[in-house]
């Protein structure tokens, strides 16, 4: 249990905040965010609260999606406003914010149905077709770079290239196989940077887009379907969101059929696909892929159980049928 819980921080802060009193925490293990801890809270009225302590990202998710929220966008749950007013509040350098607690069932569970898929489709369309001038101000906008993700690729490449090997076994297998890897991962960001500078010189209409919208963010209940952790929002060609559903990268466990594809488009509706955005933001979802689990295999002070599942995700991506070579083999058809 988090010590902010265990010594009741975490109630006073809400209840000081945010005017909602706490009886019950219980810790969310969802998620790949290392830099936010969530919990479901409840309430003495017996309602239940996502309740997020977050030290990444920026503002700009909060004030969108409570933007959606009250322009009446279904499937959207808006933050809890603050005593003050706001949106969220500092607490230990990070931000607290509130929001209802949609739903304990997650699509990725398997309960997607036809329906759902329509309802998911048609929620995502409701979003795209908001008007971006009237977004808040702090939505950043698509500028297609990925420095980010570039350059944590290339210090891992580094590392995972030199000559001291640790002791670790499941450092010493990242090492193997980022080396058996290491031409693919370089024709990989090849590819991001062509495609980013061609790109960049290129008109395209801007949506608001979610930036993340897999299965993993999205909940249940009913016949509904509600789109959480809007913290990668930005404006961006809708191929950004797109990529999710067309662009076969969602989860390796959790491929989207053709039939599923057209159950969403039902709801979404007719659209023009752009093939080279959508390769680009695949390439870039393959770095980010690539990054994360092997940064995290990397960090030893990490549990054994946690490294090793990175170390298989890792090896997913960079497998004869994995996202990296998915986003190659898209690259040379575009």
């Amino acid at each position: 249990m988090s010590d902010i819980v265990a010594g009741g921080h975490l109630r006073a802060w809400v209840r000081e905040d945010f005017d909602v009193d706490l009886v019950a925490i219980d810790p969310v293990g969802n998620g790949a965010d290392v830099a936010a801890e969530v919990w479901r809270g409840t309430s003495a009225e017996g309602q239940w609260y996502a309740v997020k302590w977050s030290g990444g990202g920026t503002t700009a998710g909060l004030a969108v999606s409570a933007w959606l929220a009250e322009r009446g966008v279904s499937g959207v749950v808006g933050p809890v406003p603050t005593r003050g007013g706001g949106l969220w509040s500092e607490r230990a350098g990070r931000r607290l914010s509130l929001a209802p607690w949609a739903s304990d069932e997650h699509a990725l569970n398997g309960g997607m149905t036809a329906e759902h898929w329509e309802a998911y489709g048609a929620m995502l369309a409701r979003v795209h077709a908001m008007p971006a001038a009237d977004a808040p101000k702090s939505l950043p906008r698509e500028e297609h770079t990925h420095e980010r993700w570039a350059s944590a690729v290339r210090v891992l490449h580094g590392e995972c290239t030199s000559d001291e090997l640790p002791a670790d076994d499941l450092v010493r297998t990242l090492i193997s196989e980022w080396r058996a890897a290491a031409d693919r991962i370089g024709a990989l960001l090849a590819q991001a940077d062509a495609l980013g500078r061609k790109l960049r010189a290129q008109y395209a209409p801007n949506v608001v887009c979610h930036g993340d919208p897999h299965l993993g963010n999205l909940l249940l209940r009913g016949a509904d379907v509600f789109l959480i952790d809007w913290d990668d929002v930005v404006l961006a060609p809708r191929e950004r969101d797109l990529l999710f559903v067309i662009g076969g990268v969602l989860l390796p466990f959790a491929p989207v059929s053709r039939q599923e594809q057209q159950w969403f488009f039902a709801g979404y509706g007719p659209v023009d696909i752009a093939p080279h955005r959508l390769t680009y933001y695949r390439c870039v979802r393959a770095l980010e892929d690539l990054a994360v689990p092997a940064a995290q295999v990397l960090e030893l002070r990490e549990p054994t159980a946690e490294r090793a599942e990175a170390l298989s995700i890792f090896r997913g991506v960079v497998s004869s049928t994995g996202l990296a070579g998915l986003a190659l083999a898209s690259a040379q058809v575009g």
